[in-house]
């Protein structure tokens, strides 16, 4: 019996000693890394009514970008943010802006079927934008149409947005 014993004693003994626990820090995932940036763009003939800016770091093959273009204050005070693509009409025709980015930049343009330069300079000049970093875990669960409603599922406020 006491051979018995000191057998379960030692075996016991034996595991305990081959179990240990080693603590390793979580891998930052790019569900972390939602931002959200502001931009001022001057659509001019020098720069092909094209601005071009770079992400540094750059993004995640799953990331989305979306961007808002600021349109004015409602009647309690609050910024209104229109998605891109934005199309207005005009006497002259159709322009728009709109946007493309890649994992490492992306640009705001303006396209017309007339010239732009024809245009009061409130559509070409210091024109403001809101960029958001929308990590690919989102991307199909937020309301793309609405900048309050993608700020809120990604824990950003306005002191998160970043001037660039």
């Amino acid at each position: 019996m006491k051979k018995l014993i000191a057998i379960a004693l030692l075996i016991t003994t034996g595991l305990f000693q081959s179990c240990t626990y080693t603590e390793t820090p979580q891998p930052i995932t790019n569900e972390l890394l939602a931002e959200v940036f502001e931009v001022k763009a001057d659509f001019t003939k020098a720069n092909e009514f094209r601005n071009f800016y770079t992400l540094k770091p750059a993004i995640f093959d799953s990331d989305v970008l979306l961007v808002y273009e600021f349109s004015g204050v409602d009647k309690s005070g609050a910024d209104i943010w229109k998605p891109l693509p934005q199309i207005y009409t005009f006497n002259q025709g159709i322009m728009q802006y709109n946007f493309d980015f890649t994992k490492f930049d992306f640009s705001i343009f303006m396209d017309a079927n007339f010239d732009q330069l024809t245009l009061n300079n409130s559509w070409r000049l210091n024109k403001t934008f809101r960029i958001v970093i929308v990590p690919g875990k989102f991307a199909n669960k937020v309301d793309k149409n609405n900048l309050e409603n993608v700020m809120n599922v990604l824990n950003l406020t306005e002191g998160s947005v970043k001037s660039l």
